[in-house]
């Protein structure tokens, strides 16, 4: 019998939820595409579960070509009702514009900082956060890092980019490792 790995508890049994845990969460990511787009998939999340949106991940990336903000910041009304009648994304009027929103800010800093990358890995130094968690209740739901992330994203006109988006965000990107001590991750991603 194959040894099983210990994981942090929220990853489930859901096989899903587990490949993303296993090979995504708390990898330091680097592609700007890639960070636009799970900048909007954690905004996207807000109120509902994250395996919600992970189960949508890919009608979103249909959905948003591919999160690449040089076409998004072109959808006009009639794009964003078309948007609103696609089953495959949660379709909140506020969420989906605000993917709109934050393409126009993301060229924006990209820009200014030459990369988003840049710009976004400033707030932990350049370097991810190794935290030494034992249990889910010792994760904190936002940091004073992802409050400032937070408020200087909304000054550059980010919508739904709240502190605890933004701690979610540094832990799927990489920008924290907050896999459990005693999981099997903490040690690789570390």
């Amino acid at each position: 019998m194959p040894e099983q790995r210990i994981r942090c508890g929220w990853a489930g049994d859901d096989p899903l939820y587990i490949r993303y845990h296993d090979e995504e969460w708390g990898v330091p990511l680097h592609d700007d595409r890639q960070l636009f787009e799970m900048l909007n998939l954690e905004g996207a999340q807000a109120g509902l579960s994250w395996i919600t949106i992970l189960r949508k991940r890919e009608a979103y990336r249909t959905a948003f070509d591919n999160f690449e903000a040089e076409h998004i910041i072109r959808y006009d009304d009639a794009k964003i009702a078309e948007l609103l009648q696609n089953p495959g994304i949660v379709r909140n009027r506020l969420k989906v514009r605000a993917v709109v929103k934050n393409a126009r800010a993301f060229l924006t800093i990209q820009e200014e900082f030459g990369s988003f990358d840049a710009y976004i890995w400033r707030f932990v130094g350049g370097a991810p956060i190794i935290n030494h968690w034992r249990s889910l209740a010792d994760i904190p739901a936002a940091t004073d890092r992802s409050r400032a992330m937070s408020k200087d994203l909304k000054r550059r006109g980010f919508t739904f980019v709240g502190p605890t988006i933004c701690y979610a965000y540094m832990q799927s990107v990489g920008m924290v490792n907050d896999h459990l001590t005693g999981c099997f991750r903490h040690e690789e991603v570390g």
